[in-house]
């Protein structure tokens, strides 16, 4: 791996022989576990302009029509979290001379409050490449990370490290982005947001916001698909005055590249059955499934034929694994000659672009099945002595970083090189989720099959729940627990940990499929940027207070929500520390949090948070309905500086996914606290520099 300073270039054809596709990483830290970015891609031509709006990516407009960039979205890591863009190399206009890699910050946050600002780019086997690592960026709110550019039939990578003062306007303004700046509205809106809203009701408004903050989006259209039901988006902050219908609505602060695309409706059509009895025919029946060959052979293949026939679906899926955008063939049940017994890999996908094939063998397992070290290795050997590029494992289990499913062996003395990827069933209906609820696809045709598929999915026969057992460590453990015979170093413990970090990825993919927005598992700083070491650690904490702690961050809400499964006691605990306005009185503080806590249930805990040392006043959300200034200290000179809202629940026993087990149990607590009280939260505001004295 070559390690890049600013304004350095390297031509990737001497890096690897693997780069018509390239996936670039963009990644930082954050030692609260709450910064975040927004990535952008500029195609720029020989003026280094763009060509037209629509040669700008960002998160409104995340996928180019002819495969060549794709935002693959943000993937956690070791010590925050990733964001990945897929380019197709081959695929780039040969107008276009350079390709601008960007992320920017919002709310007046700048990347100085964040660590380790970096960029890494792979080549289309994985393997990375290339590393540059951005310093002085204390008082920037855009950078310019990097550029691919061509000198001749050569793509090359310039570190540049370039920041923009004036954030993402600013940036994209100068290479020719036409971007709508409205700034006296976004005025307008943020002194409307500073108001309390002395009604409690509100009228739902559409304001200006400063570009590369992404908008609320609703979940709507889950009925009939099965899972949990729909999920609020965060409730947006309100002036307590009724719109004029005839007042023009703001126009929003963000570049006008979306496109009309079709997702399925909020609300479902009434049935023409009789009675419920009736069943609704399905494209991808699951009745007749009775083994788990059965249930295999028909996952790999409604997936495979699903993914050929909804471009935009299978491009997603594979644009992480190092394929080209092109033409897309899957096959199932191909055998392919190894030593004296042919092996029959559960399916195929092959993909060509300018008379080039990308090829890969897919592995598929459902239910609790294990993947097979044997297996995956035979076809390791395969693909590599026949050209192929990766091998993709299809499983309910879900990946770690630093910790493989499989161990395979990858001999160094072949020349070419073939990528191991795995993809879980929970992220393949994630994607699914996010196409047809929230993103949309080019027909009503592929918005139906996508719908099938998830249906299938998502069935309780199909075998492809996603992660569902916590593992035979997990009793040993609680039993360990109980009776304090559990000591540290136990490796019994590290694997607990292990399921527990599947189990929060597995939530945020489910959560962030319904809302449509980024959920993320939190990693803060301090406890170390090496996975084990991470994990090991963790797990000690568990063996001497019997706890599995997690956290996530979730687009539009005010604060990162807390989850801790003490297994002493049997019971969950979801929170969220909310931090205090910045104007007002802490009284109308104190109104305006039980107000917006209408729905919420009556145990909802809160508590005042203060200065000090010593805890606040602290109440039942019911109690405190009558009376919110009870949540005031009675030292009028102690200073309030936020709320913690917390649930309590218990905790399942059963290590499997069923109705009363710990996995099933986790998940509603954080759907019930999302839907109950975060979604009805105001959004956390910018904190507005100080301004100078005249």
């Amino acid at each position: 791996m070559q390690e890049m300073v600013k304004g350095a270039n390297a031509t990737l054809s001497a890096l690897s022989e693997n780069v018509g596709s390239v996936i670039v990483g963009l990644g930082w830290g954050s030692p609260t576990g709450e910064g975040d970015a927004d990535v952008s891609v500029l195609l720029l031509d020989l003026n280094g302009k763009v060509r037209s709006d629509a040669d700008f990516y960002f998160y409104n407009n995340p996928v180019a029509a002819d495969g060549s960039v794709q935002l693959l979205g943000k993937t956690p890591t070791a010590n925050g979290s990733e964001d990945r863009i897929s380019f197709d190399l081959t695929a780039v206009p040969a107008d276009v001379d350079r390709i601008v890699v960007t992320a920017s910050r919002y709310n007046g946050a700048h990347f100085g409050e964040l660590d380790d600002v970096r960029l890494s780019l792979s080549d289309g086997a994985g393997e990375e490449l290339l590393r540059f690592a951005i310093d002085d960026v204390d008082a920037i709110s855009a950078i310019i990370f990097g550029e691919l550019y061509r000198r001749g039939e050569e793509w090359k990578f310039r570190a540049v490290g370039q920041g923009y003062e004036a954030g993402l306007a600013g940036l994209a303004t100068d290479f020719g982005v036409d971007i709508e700046d409205d700034a006296e509205a976004a005025e307008a809106a943020e002194a409307a947001e500073a108001q309390d809203d002395p009604s409690g009701t509100g009228h739902e408004e559409t304001t200006a916001r400063p570009t590369g903050a992404e908008p609320p989006r609703s979940a709507g259209g889950l009925g009939g698909l099965g899972g949990l039901e729909a999920v609020p988006s965060p409730r947006r902050p309100q002036d307590g005055r009724p719109q004029d219908e005839s007042e023009p609505r703001k126009r929003s602060t963000r570049p006008r590249t979306a496109k009309k695309k079709i997702t399925l409706p909020k609300a479902a059509k009434p049935s023409l059955a009789e009675h419920d009895a009736w069943k609704q025919a399905r494209l991808f029946p699951v009745s007749a499934l009775k083994s788990d060959h059965e249930r295999e052979m028909r996952a790999t293949s409604v997936l495979l034929s699903v993914m050929a026939q909804v471009p935009e679906f299978g491009r997603r899926l594979t644009a992480a694994f190092g394929a080209p955008a092109g033409r897309m063939e899957t096959f199932t049940e191909v055998s392919l000659p190894h030593g004296d017994t042919p092996r029959r890999p559960d399916g195929v996908i092959r993909v060509e672009r300018a008379g080039k094939l990308w090829t890969a063998l897919v592995e598929t397992k459902t239910n609790g099945n294990a993947l097979k070290a044997e297996q995956v290795q035979a076809y390791m050997d395969i693909a590599a002595r026949r050209g192929y590029e990766a091998v993709i494992t299809l499983s309910n289990d879900v990946a770690l970083e630093g910790s493989p499913l499989v161990d395979v062996k990858i001999d160094g003395r072949r020349k070419h090189k073939v990528a191991l990827w795995h993809l879980s069933w929970a992220e393949v209906a994630h994607q699914a989720q996010m196409l047809i609820r929230h993103e949309g696809v080019g027909n009503a045709a592929h918005a139906w099959l996508l719908q099938e598929l998830l249906h299938y999915l998502q069935h309780d026969n199909s075998g492809c729940h996603g992660f569902q057992n916590m593992g035979r460590a997990w009793v040993p453990v609680r039993n360990g627990i109980d009776d304090e015979t559990l000591c540290e170093g136990d490796a019994r413990a590290l694997e607990v940990v292990e399921s527990w970090e599947r189990l929060i990825r597995q939530v945020c993919l489910g959560l962030g499929g319904e809302l449509g927005q980024k959920v993320l598992p939190v990693q803060r700083t301090k406890r170390g940027t090496d996975p084990g070491t991470r994990r090991a650690l963790l797990a000690d904490q568990l063996c001497v207070d019997g706890r599995l702690q997690a956290e996530l961050r979730i687009e539009g809400t005010p604060g990162v929500l807390g989850i801790v499964a003490d297994l002493r006691t049997g019971k969950l605990r979801t929170s969220m520390e909310i931090p205090a306005p910045e104007q007002g009185y802490p009284l109308s503080w104190a109104k305006r949090l039980i107000r917006n806590l209408a729905d919420a249930p009556a145990t909802l805990h809160i508590e005042t948070l203060v200065d000090g040392t010593k805890g606040g006043p602290r109440g039942t959300l019911e109690r405190l309905r009558p009376e919110p200034a009870d949540l005031l200290p009675k030292d009028n000179a102690t200073r309030i500086t936020g709320f913690r809202l917390s649930l309590l629940k218990s905790m399942g026993n059963g290590r499997g996914n069923a109705e009363t087990g710990f996995i099933r149990s986790v998940d509603e607590a954080v759907h019930r606290f999302y839907t109950t009280v975060a979604a009805h939260l105001d959004p956390a505001r910018p904190r507005r520099a100080p301004q100078p004295k005249p």
